[in-house]
């Protein structure tokens, strides 16, 4: 998979306590970090992340309406409890975690910036000794199964990634090298000294379900990824429900050869340069350029390369701005509130379904499914001063 990461722009909202820029393309702080997708149709290796500094904007609170626990006690060490909700997102809700989901337990200070813990949350499909996580950066290269190592203590990074392995002791294509299961997924993230930035990410595919929750040290406190309903199910029906859920179009995303390793994104199963559904939004895209008296050039195959309007390239996955006055002729956004509501999204063909069903499956309905999936506050992105640690919980 090839990589696009950005330096110096961060294409995410920054989510943190003092107020900002929202918005694709916002600065965050002054660190070079992993931006959004260069061309916003590729899909590939796409997703924000985030700058080294100390962080711009506010944008929607990751917040999950009281979900992270359900009431700040037992056993999941809240630090306070239900987070607030706010921004566009502040109607969404969950169903809390189920008892035990965020073990923060155990957990050994950190010497460097902050301590990562790994979960076993496959539902018993997999034994500790058969998850594995493994981080490189530099001179750094750790691979370890959740039991042998559960935690690592994370040191300042950017652009980086912690991949997730699902290997078991008699698969014989990963047993001497559990990085080679067709089973896996990752978090990516830029990490400063005193900062965590970073995002779950469905950019690319879904191949295994992962959720992360950060803590900070003045109680912040938020979770991303997969709902806990997801998580509680098997793998297989989450593939069933992803192809009864979406059109005809998008179904061979969750199907093989993808299935059953991934869902992959629309522009690797057909929407591509040569695909069936290369000119799949030509028809929305005719109606957004007459409407707004657009000048620029139109996108490519699968909408792609509008990398330098990122609000446009959101407004043709969502299906959204067909209406005179909601681009300027060069497809800058004029309107304002065209982010306000997400009820708004996907309401009609032609959109991007793959990116409305992880949505519809997120934590607060925070996701990755297309590169400028920030744009309006609504990806998987966080952004927090002084963390202390992040929990990583790995489904089947």
């Amino acid at each position: 998979m090839r990589s696009l990461w950005l330096t110096a722009i961060v294409s995410a909202v920054a989510l943190g306590c003092s107020g900002g820029s929202t918005g694709a393309g916002a600065a965050a702080g002054a660190g070079s970090g992993a931006g959004s997708g260069a061309d916003a149709g590729a899909g590939a290796d796409a997703s924000a992340g985030a700058g080294a500094g100390a962080g711009a904007g506010t944008g929607a609170l990751d917040a999950q309406a009281g979900a992270l626990d359900g009431s700040g006690g037992g056993p999941f060490d809240a630090g306070g409890g239900a987070s607030s909700v706010d921004g566009a997102l502040a109607t969404a809700t969950d169903a809390a975690a189920p008892v035990g989901f965020w073990d923060s337990t155990n957990l050994p200070a950190a010497k460097n910036v902050m301590m990562f813990k790994f979960l076993n949350r496959t539902n018993g499909k997999y034994a500790d000794a058969e998850v594995y996580w493994s981080f490189k950066s530099g001179s750094i290269s750790e691979t370890h199964s959740i039991a042998e190592q559960p935690t690592y203590d994370m040191p300042a990074n950017s652009a980086g990634r912690v991949y997730f392995y699902l290997c078991a002791a008699a698969d014989t294509t990963c047993a001497g090298d559990p990085t080679k299961s067709k089973y896996f997924d990752f978090i990516e993230h830029t990490i400063g000294a005193h900062q965590y930035n970073g995002n779950t990410t469905r950019v690319d595919a879904f191949g295994i379900k992962v959720a992360i929750r950060l803590h900070c040290s003045d109680g912040y406190d938020v979770a991303v990824g997969e709902d806990y309903a997801t998580f509680q199910e098997d793998r297989a029906v989450t593939f069933q429900r992803f192809v009864d859920a979406v059109p005809a179009e998008f179904k061979p995303l969750a199907q093989p050869p993808n299935a059953p390793y991934r869902i992959v994104q629309p522009g690797a199963a057909g929407f591509g340069q040569g695909g069936a559904n290369a000119n799949y939004y030509a028809p929305f895209v005719d109606a957004l350029w007459s409407a707004n008296g657009m000048t620029i050039a139109k996108p490519g195959p699968n909408a792609s390369g509008l990398g330098a309007n990122p609000d446009l390239s959101a407004a043709i996955y969502r299906h959204v701005g067909a209406v005179a006055g909601t681009f300027s002729a060069a497809g800058k956004l004029t309107n304002q509130k065209l982010w306000s509501d997400s009820g708004t999204f996907y309401t009609a063909a032609p959109a991007d379904y793959y990116a409305q069903f992880w949505h519809a499956n997120a934590l607060g309905g925070k996701a990755y499914g297309f590169p400028y999936d920030d744009v309006g506050g609504y990806s998987s992105y966080i952004s927090h001063s002084n963390p202390q640690y992040l929990l990583v919980a790995i489904g089947w």
